[in-house]
Formats: C-alpha cells, structure tokens, sequence
C-alpha cells in the first residue's frame, strides 16, 4: 500500500507540471469573486499546494518558440512560391513575345556603342527599325521603283545616294556599323536627316551573315548598293586587320547573302576606288589599264574586291557591277580627307602639311564632287541587268561591268589650299615636305568615256564651285562665323545633294 500511495503522489506531483490548461485559466485556482463582486482568496487549506510557477514559463516560452518557427516557416514558404510564380510569369511572357516576333531569336554582339557586331534584337525591336518599318522603308512609291539596301548608308557617299534615291520615289533602307573611324555624331547627324526623308538605317554589320538573312527575307531588293568599307591609304598602317575584315570578308559576306539567302537575287553595285590604278604610270587611267600593282594595303583590297566580285559573277550569276571612285568631295563629307582637315586647320590656324614628290613635282587628284558621283550611282543602279541565278545557281551568264567614276581634271593639292584660303578669308600655313612612301600616288587622272557611253555619266561641277559648297556646309554645321565678304553666299546649295 505504501508503494502505490507513493505512485499516485507522485502522480498528482507531475500534473501540475504537466497541467494542459490555458493559462487564462490558472488563475481561478487562487482567487474567486463572491456574489458581492469582493475579491475573496481562499484559505491556505483550500488552495492546496502552489503551482510550479516557474515549470510553466517554461512551457509557455516553448510553446511560443514553436508559434514563431511554425510562422517563419510558413513565410518561407510564402516567398518560394511567389518566386516560383513569377519566374514562370516572366517565362510565358518571354515565349510569348518570341512567338509574336521572327526577329527575337537573332543576336550578337554588337554594343551601345559603335562596334562591329551589334544584336539584331537591339537593332530591329524598337519604333521604327522592326519589320514594318523596314519593308515601309524599302517599298518604292512607284511600281515600277527600285527597292535598294545601301550598306555604308551613313557614310558620305551612302548618305547622298540614300538620300537621293528616296527623293525620286525608290525604296531604300540602309546598313551601317557607326564605327569609330571617324567621328560618329556626323554618321549620326547624316542618320537623321535621312530618317527626316524616311529613310530608315539600320544599325549593324556586314559581316554579320544572320543579319543579312533576315533582311533579305523581310523584303526582295532588288539592288545593293554596297558602299561599306575601310577607306583611307594611311591608316593601314595602324589598323591593317581592319581592311581586311571590312573590303574584303564584308564583301564576301554581303555577295554570299545576295547569292543564296536573297529571292530573287539582286542586282549589287559596289565600291571599288580609283586606288586599284596603283604604280600605273599611263594617263587618263583607263579600266583596260593594268591594276595588278597596288601601292597600299587599302588598294590591294579593293583590287582583290573585284577578283570576288568576278567570282561570284562566275559562279552564282550575280549582277555585278564595280565602281572607281577618285578623290570624292562635298558637303557632309570625310573628315580624313585633306580638304577636310585642311578647312579645320587654317580655320584654327595651324600648320598643314602639303607633300611634292621626290623629283619636286606637285601632288595632283582628280577631285570629284559629290553630286556627280551620285549621278553616276544612280546611272549604274538604273542600268543594272537582273541577276540570273536561282536558289544559289546560275542558270545563264550575268552582266559583270566596273567603270571610273572621276571629274577628267587633275588639279594639284596647292591649288586646293589656294581656293580654300579664299573662301575662308585666312591664309593657310603651309609646310611642304616629299611624300612619304606609305600607299600614296602622286596623282590620278580618269577617263570617264565609258560610264559616258554606258548611262551618260558627265561630271559638271570644277572645283572651285564645289568646294565653295562644301565651306559654305561646313562653318553652317560647326557653327563657325566668317569675316565679310568671304564664303559661298547665301544663294549657294550649300548642302549639295543632301539639301533639304
């Protein structure tokens, strides 16, 4: 009996500890209210022994410890799960603008910044570069219009052809990289005065294949005016890598496009340069004259551009027609050209650098005003015959031409200095030193009779009037104020073929 008293002692100790009522509820086991409302504490007989106060704060903080971790834990679950949702939302709606654009997929690496290869996404998502835009943009406004993708649309020449061509009623959409040759913000400021006239760049590369693909499958053109490349003789020497990639492997690539991704093929008119004449001594440079010795890198690549040109003639039955430029000059032109920096220099008032050859003799060019070069483009896509190839094969030969495209009239670098001088109002500094052998020729000279013949290509503007044009554009665009007297007038175009 003693050992079972002893249990249920025991037994009756442990309840206290163990007591599963609210706490709200302890209380009443030591005070009470009579029927008057007075607090009554009972006697120390009928309260029995006192709770283990101290063993039930100690339930209640673990009970709470678990209130907290069962909390924390459904709030972990809370915030997976609206991960988890919204990263499918950003997943279907991501699949869903796929499904809606063709243009999605394509992408490289092409920057913010002018670079080689910028994203076609980048390029072609936003108002107005997309799919409508573009095919606006190239549908000419007469049936019987051209429809010309223009590749180096917003350098100097691209630019005027653009431009003009849109004047007339073509369709037109241009390509172009931006690149850091020159400064940009003229390749800019030459994009938005196309955009004003509805012409639409698109900023991209050559050598970018998908690119070219996609174009070609969003509208038929029906030219190429191919006009991108690296120009200049000089600064091959820093950057020969840069010729190559661009006049020869972005040719390549623009005639692989227009060969097999291209249906029906285009016609394609591009840019050779009068530098192919190289050594040639014989005079008015003729295209039956030799070409086979080039005296810079940028010559040797344009030479090897008709070679590929020739090629794809051959193979593919492309049209193919080459173009030789001499000496191009005009308002919006090249800043690396020497009547360029040459106005910039004596406008600042520091020295330019004039070069005789070693015998003494004068350096001469063939200067050719932009708006006679842009005649002969225009005469060069009009008379283009259609390509004869279908799906990648040539089904029948296909015309193949190259012609000059200068002004007939060498003129030496002095005389140029001489005109500008005039024009400007300020007398040039002149240091003239020999020419040193890096590419450049002492003169060049064309003979233009067969782009005469061929589409009636006749130059008409002398230098004189064509660089007045060209000072008159270029204090109006830098903002610079001449003396009295001096400039082109206020009646002059002084945009040229790019006037409003």
């Amino acid at each position: 009996m003693e050992r079972i008293n002893y249990k249920l002692k025991v037994s009756s100790s442990l309840s206290h500890l163990y007591d599963l009522r609210s706490p709200l509820e302890i209380p009443f086991r030591a005070s009470y209210q009579d029927c008057s409302g007075e607090l009554k504490r009972p006697s120390p007989a009928a309260m029995g022994p006192p709770p283990d106060t101290s063993k039930t704060a100690k339930i209640d903080r673990y009970n709470s410890y678990l209130g907290r971790l069962n909390s924390a834990k459904l709030l972990a679950a809370s915030s997976h799960l609206l991960f988890r949702a919204t990263l499918l939302t950003a997943v279907v709606l991501l699949l869903f603008l796929t499904l809606q654009s063709p243009l999605l997929p394509f992408s490289s690496s092409y920057s913010s910044s002018p670079s080689p290869h910028r994203s076609l996404l980048t390029s072609l998502s936003s108002s107005p570069s997309s799919p409508a835009g573009i095919r606006r943009s190239a549908t000419p406004r007469h049936p019987n219009g051209l429809s010309v993708l223009v590749t180096g649309a917003a350098g100097f020449v691209g630019f005027h052809c653009s431009l003009v061509l849109k004047k007339r009623g073509d369709g037109v959409v241009g390509l172009d990289n931006f690149n850091s040759y020159y400064d940009p913000s003229l390749k800019r400021a030459r994009q938005y005065l196309l955009a004003r006239h509805g012409v639409l760049i698109v900023a991209g590369d050559i050598n970018d294949s998908s690119l070219l693909a996609k174009l070609f499958a969003l509208h038929p053109f029906s030219h190429i005016l191919h006009l991108a490349a690296q120009a200049g003789v000089r600064y091959a020497a820093r950057n020969p890598n840069s010729y190559v990639a661009s006049n020869v492997a972005g040719l390549v690539s623009v005639l692989e496009a227009a060969a097999k991704s291209a249906d029906p093929q285009p016609a394609v008119v591009w840019a050779s340069s009068s530098s192919v004449y190289g050594l040639n001594t014989d005079s008015p440079f003729s295209e039956l004259h030799r070409t086979d010795r080039p005296a810079s890198l940028y010559a040797a690549t344009k030479k090897a551009g008709e070679a590929i040109a020739h090629a794809y003639n051959h193979i593919y039955g492309l049209s193919v027609t080459g173009l030789r430029f001499f000496t191009v000059y005009g308002p919006w032109g090249r800043p690396d050209m020497a009547y360029f920096f040459f106005t910039k220099a004596i406008l600042a008032g520091k020295p330019i650098t004039i070069f005789r050859t070693a015998a003494g003799d004068e350096v001469a060019r063939d200067f050719t005003y932009i708006d006679d070069v842009v005649k002969g483009c225009l005469g060069a896509l009009d008379t283009s015959q259609r390509s004869t190839g279908v799906a990648g094969k040539k089904t029948s030969p296909a015309q193949l031409r190259v012609y000059n495209l200068g002004n007939t009239s060498p003129v030496p670098v002095s005389r140029l200095v001489a005109i500008l001088e005039g024009l400007i109002g300020v007398k040039a500094k002149k240091n003239v030193v020999t020419m040193p052998s890096n590419g450049d020729v002492p003169f060049t000279h064309a003979n233009v009779s067969l782009a005469a013949g061929d589409f009636g290509y006749r130059p008409t503007t002398d230098l004189s009037t064509g660089l007045r044009k060209f000072v008159k554009w270029y204090v109006q665009y830098y903002g610079i104020k001449l003396k009295e007297g001096v400039g082109g007038g206020d009646d002059d175009k002084a945009e040229g073929a790019s006037k409003e």
